[in-house]
């Protein structure tokens, strides 16, 4: 039964009842007072542990770090009141000084004898910075410059930035150092030798007090437009709620990295505790709001807290260490507690849910939790996504990684309000890149840089000139250039191949178009793109009229082995399909198997001379005959061509086969003037006295006609596209042999590191260069095959015919399966009544006796019986007068002979039926009238 208390107290009952109140008051009281003194003695019996702090205690952010560490041991000790140990806070200001915060380290070491020092936040950003690498990569960004200020924290970030972006391909080709107290003409400087940069991509790690300085010069200095890139380190987006208007104004567009804490019901406590005591404290502060910096330094000291009192110890004891006396450092006086290896241990493993979310250390550094990505955007930040350990780059906290950092983040709003992600680099307002052309004397068909005596400026030309001008073309963004001519003040060549790319290196000029062979030594200084010509060193040699006899089998070269036995095949087929269609109405194809045989045989192969004289009456044979004639004409026309061709070039042999021959044979051979070939030469073996050097194609015209017995040369070792252009030139005077030296090709060459390189080459990939090399290579009534044994690229295949073919045999084949149909319906009353225990083989004879017999039914028969009187009278005398017989009639009629003939009257499995005879006896002495003699088979 439940006892309701009652409302109202009776008047009898309230001197009991306060008795009652009091004696609960009494034992409260002795309780509390109890809990005090317990509380004092187990304060006597404490261990103090001596901490140090150092913070920059004129900055907001350390003056709300040290408010933090207080009340964190203040809330720890007042939750952990049994605790042995109590930590006691020394703290010295680091006056915004390395050095000043090193010092106070080792006074607070040396001194005090501090256990453990609680300082500023260390480079955390090893964890979250990988990122930074990813985005690069996600928007083909190939380099960046990150922008930090000038002390420990801003170098601190380095090595990890540098080693992720290194991850994915990109690399950092400058680096932006600006001191904490830096003018603004001092950050103008470094500003202005970015502008000239070409690239656009800049990552910035600093604290507030600077960057608000640096964006504000950077929107001042169009820095913030359209084209430009900026990410910011969390050193900046934690503080993003507690800045003004005015520099997240400058900020437009920027991409920054700030952690993550989850809001909670204790987070949101201390938040209101922390933001009265901190204004008792520092009354003057009105605008500081409480970030995640607070909350780490919250929790740090609550884990060392947790740590000292799990060493469990009762003294903590210190030792000098083993260092020389008389430092200049004062270290040789440096002692060190003897529980520090086991305090460490200790902070290494604790574990616990803090305001700032899930606390751990690794390498005694802060393991970094959440990270939430943020666009500037308007008048503050806009979350586009998350950060964790566990998955990366996130949409949500609550979904796993995607493929890339555009599909895991929200869409990013960029400097300039454009949603386009930025290329990553520009060429510098108002310049123009500088490219640098080689001048020649020779083979201008590759590179010309000629004087225009009119306007006295420098013309370019050539193959190199017109694919550059294309690739450019190709380029998804506009890049303005200029050329320049390698030359010196009198038009000539200002050197070799090597020096122009070592003004490249020298940054004298931005790339070099022409042709430059990628080489190994020269890598060295530039990037080259990816080459657009063939590569190798080739053998040209002259080829002289031979009339030595010809083979003996020539006639057969001009088609393959492959195409001389399926045209074969097809003449076989082709008759075969004619005589099938022909047999039943053609006297022509039939007769005895032999004379049946060799009709077909030699009705099909004279269609190779036109000479087939048999009349084809079928319509489908006809349109198969036509077909087929076709095909042939054009074997014969292709096979005619290619004859001729290979007895001409059989007049045409090589007076050299292999390198081997020259050395032996003591040849001279020559080489283009300032080819690296040369090198390759001598390593063949070939003695200097035996190299001629040319600078034009006519000077190897003319020294490969000399010969090596009239001082010239009997071979050219040169690049392919060279001989090429040779060959191109003198048509078949000369041809390549193998073999082809291993050698690279034409590229063009940028400046190490240069964005451009990679944009390019993916250009190349895509540009169409088949006119040019048609307008620059090509020559009237030259062939391209001068390359090896030009008869074998004479010789047509069955690929060459192979549209033919399928076609011939379509219509062959659809003919014949036409005709089977027709066949098989007309006489389909023979096979329905066929004795059902005829075999199967005994059906197929029955249709192959019927075909064999001609068609009555044919219009070629009809029209030799009507000219015949006698026979058509027979007919018309033995057939009624009112009921001509049907064409399918006929066809059954002599079916049913056919069977008669075959199996025996009482065998054929015919149904017997005299009305059917009588009916027929017209049609059957109308077929024995105009046979006048045993049928012909």
């Amino acid at each position: 039964m439940c006892l309701l208390p009652q409302p109202v107290a009776s008047i009898s009952n309230f001197p009991r009842d306060l008795k009652i109140m009091e004696i609960f008051i009494n034992i409260t009281f002795l309780l509390l007072l109890f809990f005090r003194i317990s509380l004092a003695l187990a304060q006597n019996t404490t261990i103090s542990i001596n901490v140090g702090v150092v913070l920059d205690l004129d900055n907001p952010v350390g003056k709300m770090g040290l408010s933090c560490i207080n009340m964190a041991l203040s809330d720890f000790y007042a939750s952990h009141a049994y605790y042995r140990t109590r930590l006691v806070l020394h703290t010295r200001d680091s006056s915004k000084d390395v050095v000043v915060a090193a010092a106070a380290a080792l006074e607070l070491i040396n001194s005090v004898k501090v256990q453990a020092i609680i300082g500023p936040e260390s480079s955390m950003q090893a964890s979250f910075v990988t990122e930074l690498g990813d985005k690069a990569q996600a928007f083909q960004w190939s380099e960046a410059v990150p922008i930090t200020v000038d002390n420990e924290f801003g170098k601190g970030i380095i090595p990890y930035l540098t080693t992720a972006l290194q991850a994915v391909g990109a690399r950092i080709p400058y680096w932006v150092v600006i001191p904490q107290m830096a003018t603004a003409d001092q950050i103008d400087e470094e500003l202005d030798k970015l502008m000239k940069m070409q690239i656009r991509v800049f990552i910035v790690h600093m604290l507030p007090s600077l960057g608000t300085r640096l964006f504000a010069r950077a929107k001042e200095l169009g820095m913030m437009d359209e084209g430009f890139a900026w990410i910011v380190t969390n050193a900046i987006s934690n503080y993003y709620g507690s800045l003004d208007s005015s520099f997240i104004d400058n900020m437009q567009g920027v991409l920054g990295l700030k952690a993550y804490v989850p809001n909670t019901k204790d987070l949101e406590n201390f938040r209101g505790r922390w933001q009265k005591r901190f204004q008792q404290d520092n009354s003057t502060l009105s605008s500081v709001s409480l970030n995640v910096f607070g909350l780490w330094a919250y929790d740090a000291a609550w884990s060392l807290a947790i740590a000292v009192e799990k060493v469990n110890t009762t003294t903590f004891n210190f030792k000098n260490m083993n260092i020389s006396a008389g430092s200049s450092t004062g270290l040789d006086r440096l002692e060190i507690s003897q529980s520090g290896p086991k305090l460490v241990q200790e902070l290494s493993s604790t574990r616990f849910i803090g305001l700032s979310g899930d606390f751990s250390l690794l390498d005694r550094q802060l393991q970094s939790s959440n990270f939430q990505v943020v666009n500037v955007n308007d008048n503050g930040e806009r979350g586009i996504g998350y950060w964790t350990p566990q998955n990366g780059l996130v949409r949500n906290l609550n979904s796993k990684n995607t493929s890339t950092f555009i599909a895991s983040l929200g869409p990013v709003i960029w400097p300039g309000d454009t949603t386009s992600a930025p290329k990553g680099w520009q060429i510098p307002t108002g310049g123009k890149l500088k490219v640098l052309v080689p001048v020649k004397i020779g083979f201008l068909e590759f590179v010309n840089a000629s004087t225009d005596p009119t306007t006295n400026t420098t013309v370019f030309s050539g193959y190199c000139i017109d694919v550059f001008n294309a690739v450019m073309k190709s380029m998804p963004y506009s890049v303005p250039y200029e050329f320049h001519p390698f030359a010196k003040p009198n038009s000539e060549s200002a050197g070799s191949y090597n020096d122009l790319v070592y003004l490249v290196f020298l940054g004298k000029y931005d790339a070099a178009v022409g042709d430059i062979t990628i080489r190994a030594n020269r890598s060295l200084y530039v990037d080259f793109t990816l080459p657009y010509t063939e590569s190798g060193i080739s053998m040209v040699v002259p080829v002289t009229d031979n009339n030595v006899p010809k083979s003996t089998w020539v006639f057969l070269k001009p088609f393959t082995l492959e195409l001389w036995v399926t045209s074969g095949c097809f003449f076989i087929f082709v008759g075969f399909v004619v005589w099938v269609l022909e047999h039943q109405i053609n006297d022509d194809f039939r007769g005895p198997p032999r004379q049946q045989m060799g009709t077909s045989l030699w009705y099909s192969f004279s269609t190779m001379v036109f000479a087939h004289r048999e009349r084809v009456v079928s319509n489908m044979a006809r349109f198969v005959v036509i077909t087929w004639c076709f095909v042939v004409l054009i074997l014969t026309q292709s096979y005619t061509a290619s004859f001729s061709s290979i007895l001409t070039v059989q007049q045409l042999q090589k007076n050299v086969t292999d390198v081997n021959q020259l050395l032996k044979d003591g040849k001279n051979v020559g080489y283009q003037s300032g080819s690296f070939v040369l090198g390759t030469l001598k390593q063949l073996g070939f003695q200097e006295d035996k190299l001629r050097v040319y600078n034009t194609t006519e000077e190897l015209n003319e020294l490969l006609q000399l010969g090596t017995e009239n001082n010239g040369i009997s071979a050219a070792f040169d690049e392919t596209p060279y001989l090429k252009l040779l060959l191109a030139t003198y048509c078949s005077k000369y041809t390549m042999v193998e073999p082809t030296f291993n050698a690279d090709a034409f590229a063009f060459a940028f400046q190490k590191g240069s964005l451009l390189t990679r944009y390019i080459s993916d250009a190349i990939e895509i540009t169409d260069m088949t006119k040019i090399e048609k307008k620059w290579f090509d020559r009237a009534g030259c062939s391209n095959s001068n390359s090896g044994d030009p008869s074998n690229n004479l010789t047509p295949t069955v690929d060459s015919f192979w549209g033919l073919f399928i076609i011939a045999g379509v219509v062959s084949s659809l003919a014949l399966l036409i005709f089977a149909a027709m066949f098989f319906y007309d006489h389909r009353h023979t096979l329905l009544n066929l004795d059902p225990k005829t075999t199967y083989w005994g059906r197929i004879r029955v249709m192959l006796r019927i075909y064999d017999q001609r068609d009555p039914t044919s219009y070629t028969y009809n029209m030799r019986g009507l000219q015949d009187p006698v026979h058509c009278l027979s007919a018309d005398e033995s057939l009624p007068k009112t009921t001509p017989p049907r064409p399918s009639s006929a066809n059954h009629i002599e079916s049913h002979i056919v069977v008669e003939q075959h199996f025996g009257t009482e065998h054929a499995g015919l149904n017997p039926n005299p009305q059917a005879t009588q009916k027929t006896e017209g049609a059957i002495e109308l077929t024995s009238h105009s046979e006048q003699g045993p049928v012909p088979h």
